[in-house]
């Protein structure tokens, strides 16, 4: 059996996977809210991407850093590696094209919600910079918003917090 939760109320609905495909697609109507709501059952697309490219707890170390993402109302952890130069973090949505996209159904996240940068420094040291997108719900940092055009320095374990939506910088280890 399987639970998903409403988007709107939380109320949760319980269902027999095994009844079903992979692929097919199940519309659900809240007995809490009367939302209608749909799933498909099985992994998507972009989860079976993350999966190929084998990214372990560690590989941050190498690389130039990692945002691990943990959705809070879901609990649902990502990793998702940083490259140089500006990283848009958003809502993955088919078509839309970022270089994060981030798997989740919370509606507070937009497309394009916030920048990390990685560069490096005059010493050759890896530095992150954060900005807001520009996203609707706006971007927090220590539990502060980022006004528009803001931008923060920040380092290993930041705590980025996007709609209901946690992030944390995993810098890289510099050579």
């Amino acid at each position: 059996m399987k639970r998903v939760r409403c988007p709107k109320c939380g109320h949760y609905i319980t269902f027999d996977e095994t009844r079903y495909a992979d692929g097919q697609s199940l519309v659900f109507e809240c007995d809490g809210c009367r939302k209608e709501f749909a799933i498909r059952i099985g992994t998507s697309k972009l989860s079976a991407v993350r999966k190929e490219e084998k990214l372990d707890e560690n590989a941050h170390k190498d690389a130039l850093g990692s945002i691990v993402v943990v959705e809070n109302v879901f609990h649902y952890k990502q990793v998702l590696p940083l490259q140089m130069g500006d990283n848009v973090i958003g809502r993955y949505v088919k078509g839309t094209s970022i270089s994060l996209p981030i798997e989740t159904v919370d509606p507070s996240v937009d497309t394009r919600h916030c920048v990390i940068n990685v560069s490096r420094n005059k010493k050759g040291k890896l530095a992150y910079t954060l900005r807001d997108a520009p996203s609707n719900t706006g971007t927090f940092y220590k539990n502060d918003i980022l006004a528009v055009g803001e931008r923060v320095r920040i380092e290993d374990g930041a705590i980025i917090t996007i709609g209901a939506t946690t992030l944390i910088l995993r810098a890289g280890k510099d050579d």
